[in-house]
């Protein structure tokens, strides 16, 4: 399922997760626009300085070392 993690750099009480089976994540106009199946749920501006992270997808594992 789709999660995004927001944050908002020295504001951590307003960090929040966003979740969903049917949720898309698009950028139009200066502004992070997320949508699920009723359509726009949130839209941040760019200005708000908030970092996006997709955190449902696995981290990449480095590959094995030949000897």
């Amino acid at each position: 399922m789709p999660a995004y993690l927001i944050r908002h750099p020295g504001k951590a009480s307003d960090d929040i997760l966003v979740e969903d089976p049917a949720l898309t994540l698009r950028f139009e106009h200066g502004w992070a626009v997320f949508t699920d199946a009723a359509g726009t749920c949130l839209a941040i501006p760019a200005e708000a300085g908030a970092h996006i992270e997709r955190v449902d997808e696995p981290q990449d594992e480095p590959a094995p070392q030949k000897e």
